[in-house]
């Protein structure tokens, strides 16, 4: 699978380690930037991707690929026990936690350095599963998705938010435009790694977005899968059931 094969740093490590590498390496500035190239829209995103876990109530949720745990604080409207977040990189969650402590939820939220295709968690441990613009970095995405089944209950639900690639004319010529050009240039400024902001639009293009990620969650064992795309096309919310 062409995605699984995009890589940061073009070297000869897995695609895990490099990533981590890479976010470790922009963990300082990952929240600014992501904020700031989105013009804060991400935060509603994030808002719309819970709403539509409600109906299944979940009270132990799992943030997977967390990074410093916007998508996991946002699952706290949920009225939740729990939420669990889990990712590679030492320095997102290092600022996770950090954010945890300030806004005093240990008692509800906890951080877990971890690989999202091994996962420390027990057979239908989760009643939801979400994923913030994380899946495009697994190593394995059928891997990562599979490891996901696994630890969520029957009957629960996961929500994976995403980039997309819009279809139509003008959003199209400018996302990609903006994802080409101008977004390698602000994020190695501010982040002072080059490859970071390089990998992603590389990395947005080679995912299998739409019926293609639809189909694939099929594939391991996911049902009634489906799409719900965000801003004229630049991001979908996948939303499917175990």
């Amino acid at each position: 699978m062409k995605h699984d094969t995009v890589t940061p740093y073009k070297s000869s490590d897995p695609k895990k380690v490099q990533v981590a590498q890479m976010f470790d390496n922009i963990s300082h500035s990952y929240d600014f930037l992501n904020h700031f190239f989105s013009l804060g829209i991400d935060k509603l995103w994030r808002k719309k991707a819970i709403r539509m876990l409600r109906n299944f109530d979940p009270k132990e949720v799992l943030d997977v690929a967390t990074g410093t745990g916007d998508f996991a604080f946002a699952a706290l409207k949920l009225d939740v026990q729990k939420v669990v977040g889990i990712d590679i990189s030492k320095g997102m969650l290092r600022i996770g936690r950090e954010k945890i402590s300030k806004r005093g939820e240990n008692e509800r939220m906890e951080f877990l350095e971890g690989d999202s295709e091994h996962m420390p968690f027990d057979v239908n441990t989760f009643d939801a599963v979400t994923v913030g613009f994380g899946v495009r970095n697994f190593q394995n995405l059928k891997a990562g998705l599979s490891e996901i089944h696994r630890v969520l209950k029957p009957g629960g639900a996961i929500a994976v938010l995403e980039f997309s690639k819009p279809k139509r004319f003008p959003m199209k010529q400018l996302y990609f435009a903006y994802f080409r050009f101008i977004m390698p240039v602000i994020g190695k400024i501010v982040s002072k790694d080059a490859a970071a902001y390089t990998y992603l639009p590389e990395s947005v293009m080679a995912f299998p977005e739409g019926e293609d990620f639809i189909r694939i969650m099929e594939e391991v064992g996911f049902r009634s899968a489906r799409q719900r795309p965000l801003t004229g096309g630049i991001a979908s919310i996948y939303l499917a059931e175990k």
